[in-house]
C-alpha cells in the first residue's frame, strides 16, 4: 500500500459573504500580513532547506559510492536524516504544489516495494540507464513511486534502525540510491522554486527549468508562494483572504487526521500492520512528532527563529477568540507530548495501547482546528 495524501481545496467559488467580512472585502490587511508572513517565514526556508539538504545527500552518496568508506557513509546517512526531517516539517502545506504536481506521492510513498527492487538489481540494461548521465530522469520517469524518494533510499542506507556497515551495500544497490536521491533532490528544488520563484538558487532554478517542471499555479502567472500572499486579488485562485487563511488551516488539519488515522492508526488498529514509516531506520516517531511541528510552525508563523507573532496565525486567532487560541496550543502541545511518549521504535511496538493516546490527540487537534476555521467564516474584523 502506498502512501496518499488527500488535498484539501479551498473553493475558489465560496461565496463571499458566506466567509468575508460583513463588509464584503475580499483582501483584508491583517489577514494578508499573516500569508506574507507564513508563506517567507515557514513554506520557503523549509523548502528551501529541504532542497539544500537533498542536494547535498547527492553529492554525498556520489562521494560515498567513489570511497566506500564507513565515515562517508555516516554523513549521507546523517544528510540523509536531514533532509528527511524537513521533508516532514513540510507536510501542513502540502496543498499547492506537492499536491498539484503529485510530488507527495513520488517522493513519499511507502511501504518500499521489496519485490519490484529485487527485480531491479536483476535487470543490466536500467541499472546501466541508472548509472548514465541522465540517471535521475530515468529514475524518475521509469521506476515508479513504490520504488522512489526517501524510502528507497533509506532502505539501502539502514538496516534494523542503524546505518548498515558499508561493506553491506553493493555497487549496483548504489546506482540506484544516486539516480533515486537526483530524482529527489528534482522535486524538491521544483516545490522550492514553485514557492519562493526567483528567490531559489539560479542552480535550482535552471535545473527545474532543464527538465521542464512546472511551478505555476493552473499555467496562470503565479507562483504558489504568490498565489497565496495575492489572495483576493485579481488572478490569485484564493478568492479572498479569509480563504487563504483557511487553507493554511485545513493543511493542518489534514496532517492532524493522516498522523492519528493513518501513520499511527492503520498498524495500530491492525486494519494494515505493514503501513509503516521509515521502518528501516526505525524514525516513525520523529516522523509524527516533525509533522505535528509542521502544524506548529504554520500557527506561529514561522520555523523556529523566524516567527513573528504579531503576524502568525496565532496571534489573529488570539484576537479573535483567545480561548480557542489557547485551546490550538494546548493541542498542538499534547499531539507533541502523546507522540513523544509512544515506545520506540514503533515498527517494534506500533499495537501498544500509549499510541492509542497519540492518535486521540491528533485527532482532538483536528477537532480543534476545526472550530478555527468556523471562526474565521463569520468573524468580522
Amino acid at each position: 500500500m502506498k502512501k496518499t495524501f488527500i488535498a484539501t481545496i479551498v473553493a475558489i467559488a465560496f461565496v463571499a459573504a458566506s466567509c468575508n467580512h460583513g463588509n464584503g472585502e475580499l483582501v483584508n490587511e491583517k489577514q494578508a500580513q499573516v500569508l506574507q508572513q507564513y508563506v517567507d517565514h515557514t513554506i520557503a526556508p523549509t523548502y528551501t532547506h529541504l532542497a539544500n539538504y537533498t542536494d547535498q545527500l547527492v553529492n554525498e552518496l556520489e562521494t560515498f559510492r567513489t570511497s566506500g568508506s564507513q565515515s562517508d557513509l555516516n554523513k549521507v546517512c546523517e544528510t540523509f536524516l536531514n533532509a528527511r526531517a524537513w521533508w516532514e516539517k513540510s507536510e501542513a502545506f502540502l496543498f499547492g504544489a506537492a499536491s498539484d504536481f503529485g510530488i507527495d506521492p513520488h517522493i513519499d510513498s511507502w511501504p518500499l516495494d521489496v519485490d519490484a527492487f529485487n527485480n531491479l538489481m536483476n535487470s543490466p540494461n536500467m541499472l546501466a540507464a541508472l548509472d548514465g548521465e541522465d540517471g535521475d530522469v530515468v529514475a524518475g520517469e521509469q521506476l515508479g513511486n513504490a520504488l522512489l524518494g526517501f524510502h528507497g533510499i533509506e532502505y539501502i542506507l539502514f538496516s534494523n534502525g542503524q546505518v548498515k556497515s558499508a561493506s553491506e551495500i553493493t555497487d549496483m544497490q548504489m546506482v540506484y540510491a544516486v539516480a533515486v536521491a537526483g530524482d529527489l533532490r528534482n522535486r524538491c528544488f521544483q516545490l522550492e522554486v514553485s514557492w519562493v520563484g526567483d528567490a531559489a538558487p539560479k542552480s535550482h532554478r535552471d535545473k527545474v527549468e532543464e527538465l521542464e517542471l512546472n511551478t505555476i499555479v493552473n499555467s496562470g502567472n503565479y507562483n504558489y508562494g504568490d498565489n497565496l500572499k495575492k489572495a483576493g486579488n485579481p488572478g490569485s485562485t484564493y478568492a479572498s483572504t479569509v480563504t487563504g487563511l483557511m487553507a493554511i488551516v485545513d493543511g493542518c488539519k489534514t496532517i492532524a487526521d493522516e498522523v492519528g488515522t493513518s501513520k499511527i492508526g492503520k498498524p495500530y488498529n491492525g486494519e494494515d500492520p505493514n503501513y509503516i514509516e521509515s521502518p528501516y531506520s526505525q524514525k516513525s516517531i520523529e516522523d509524527f512528532y516533525n509533522n505535528i511541528l509542521s502544524i506548529q510552525n504554520a500557527y506561529y508563523g514561522g520555523i523556529e527563529g523566524q516567527r513573528n507573532d504579531k503576524l502568525s496565525l496565532h496571534a489573529y486567532v488570539k484576537k479573535m477568540d483567545n480561548k480557542l487560541d489557547n485551546e490550538v496550543e494546548e493541542a498542538i502541545n499534547e499531539a507533541l507530548t502523546k507522540i513523544n511518549a509512544m515506545p520506540r521504535p514503533f515498527v517494534s511496538n506500533f499495537t501498544n495501547p500509549l499510541n492509542a493516546e497519540a492518535i486521540e490527540a491528533c485527532q482532538n487537534l483536528d477537532d480543534v482546528l476545526s472550530k478555527v476555521n468556523e471562526a474565521l467564516r463569520t468573524y468580522d474584523e
